[in-house]
């Protein structure tokens, strides 16, 4: 049996309800649903959790899918503040136990502390930019990926923790162009063929 903890990272603040990532999660659970040797476990930063409760589930997951926004290019303060407090009260409890350095040699090693290997994360991000910002010459983001840019702190973040990293999922043009049905058959398409190739070994 693999476990799966989603974190739902949409939020009600200004003009966002949360909708589109609450979707996102629904549609994620429908996949998961479809593996029998899946259990999966859901957060919403959103609502009422406990920090020391979700360090357990950090380490209890083999898998730890985020589903974000993405607000003035970076996390919502909503999950930005959740991995504040869930990593910080997860130190030397699962999470991670140093930055890695040794005393004798501060300089090398930086980031090897993290307590999570052998556990994958994906994220998805929605996003109101096009997906042509990102690879056009000339347009915003200068042809820089959304895993490379925006993202690369992130993503940085969880390898700090020892979780290895799968191929994201991202949404653009959510609010003027949204065509939530082919977006979402989209993401249904790509979260199976990575749980597939996942799973495989314990599927024969």
């Amino acid at each position: 049996m693999k476990k799966v903890l989603i974190i739902n990272g949409g939020q009600n603040f200004g003009h966002s309800g949360g909708r589109y990532n609450k979707t996102i999660t629904e549609n994620t659970l429908e996949v998961l649903q479809k593996f029998e040797n899946v259990e999966v476990k859901i957060t919403n930063v959103d609502g009422n959790y406990d920090k020391d409760e979700e360090v357990q589930k950090f380490v209890w997951a083999d898998y730890i899918i985020y589903h974000t926004p993405i607000w003035w290019f970076q996390l919502p303060n909503g999950l930005k503040k959740y991995i504040d407090e869930v990593f910080t009260a997860g130190h030397a409890k699962g999470i991670y136990m140093s930055d890695g350095r040794k005393p004798e040699n501060p300089q090398i090693n930086y980031g090897t502390g993290g307590m999570l290997g052998g556990r994958k994360y994906m994220v998805t991000t929605s996003w109101n930019a096009p997906a042509t910002a990102f690879t056009l010459p000339g347009e915003f983001f200068n042809e820089t990926s959304v895993d490379n840019g925006p993202l690369f702190g992130f993503h940085r973040m969880n390898a700090f923790v020892s979780l290895e990293k799968m191929e994201s999922f991202h949404f653009h043009d959510v609010e003027k162009n949204a065509n939530v049905e082919r977006d979402m058959k989209l993401y249904r398409e790509h979260l199976e063929n990575i749980f597939e190739k996942e799973l495989k070994p314990q599927l024969v």
